[in-house]
């Protein structure tokens, strides 16, 4: 037997064990409420759903809890402004460097210039980014973010929440304040609330592990889709994604879920996680229980003892 099937049937064998064991710390954790429909989720839940390049799958807990991507998003609008941009136009808009800040803070846009986010994955970053993502209009920008979605997670059913996206949308006073103070910058482009309605739909985008999973293994096959063999991203493009999602992919506990976990990551105030074993497997996370940073608290407590467990750490 190869270490990888050895490895498949040693993960077969503890994975429910390991979410059972995780799943008691969501009691410490709390339901996002500042958009008023995520507080429905039940904080309880605990679920993750693996998918290797053969296709076959491992699931424990409630994986198949259905959940908003939130900021999770960001990694693939991100990649997608690239293909649609290049690398000179998209580093005009956003840097490159983690903030130590909240994911939405506007404190730096002010202080330190020349005005741009720090980076794509804290939401005023991922505002700019909308703004360039190709097309005529809001719709036909969102239509072509959800369709790259679909194809990424091989499920042309994936959707918007629209009860999701309208709470997101009559609560988002700080994200417009961000946008005008973008506009006002010169970093945005275009209207700001059409620029908005774009972001707000692509955090909106339904999914569930086995989703994020299948994305996941993508970026983990550097672009390519090993079950199918399509390339459906530049190599290029997903080592910028992977290199954010290491450095700046947990919000400001990033640093912390590098030396714990040592795997590119990305969550969403949803409790998802998506991440990966680079050239080995997709990872789907679900855990609604946020700890003080934004992140799943058992879902980051699961990772953490796979991880330790089966020694993937990057570093």
């Amino acid at each position: 037997m190869s270490e990888l099937e050895l490895e498949f049937e040693q993960l077969q064998q503890n994975l429910p064990g390991w979410v059972r064991a995780s799943q008691p710390c969501s009691a410490h954790g709390r339901v996002a409420a500042y958009i008023p429909e995520l507080s429905k989720a039940p904080g309880e839940a605990l679920g993750i759903h693996l998918i290797d390049a053969q296709g076959r799958t491992l699931t424990a807990g409630d994986s198949s809890l259905s959940f908003t991507m939130q900021s999770i998003s960001k990694v693939f609008t991100l990649i997608l402004a690239l293909i649609d941009n290049g690398e000179k136009k998209v580093f005009s808009k956003v840097g490159m460097e983690p903030t130590g800040d909240n994911f939405n803070s506007m404190l730096k846009l002010e202080l330190v210039r020349p005005g741009i986010p720090f980076n794509p994955l804290i939401n005023a970053g991922a505002i700019a980014v909308s703004s360039i993502i190709g097309g005529d209009s809001p719709d036909e920008k969102s239509s072509r973010v959800l369709q790259f979605f679909r194809k990424l997670a091989h499920n042309d059913s994936l959707d918007y929440d629209y009860e999701v996206y309208r709470s997101e949308s009559d609560t988002a006073n700080l994200n417009r304040s961000m946008g005008y103070l973008l506009k006002d910058n010169g970093v945005l482009e275009g209207d700001v609330d059409d620029v908005l309605d774009v972001y707000f739909k692509h955090c909106s985008i339904n999914a569930t592990c086995a989703d994020l999973s299948r994305m996941a293994l993508v970026l983990a096959f550097n672009g390519t889709d090993p079950i199918t063999g399509e390339n459906l991203i530049p190599r290029r493009y997903v080592q910028i994604a992977k290199t954010f999602m290491t450095t700046c992919g947990m919000y400001n506990a990033s640093g912390e879920f590098a030396i714990q976990v040592g795997l590119p990551a990305k969550s969403g105030v949803s409790g998802g996680i998506l991440s990966m074993v680079p050239g080995r497997y997709g990872i789907g996370v679900i855990g609604p229980a946020l700890n003080a940073k934004g992140n799943s608290i058992a879902g980051v407590q699961l990772l953490e003892t796979m991880s330790q467990q089966m020694d993937w750490s990057l570093f």
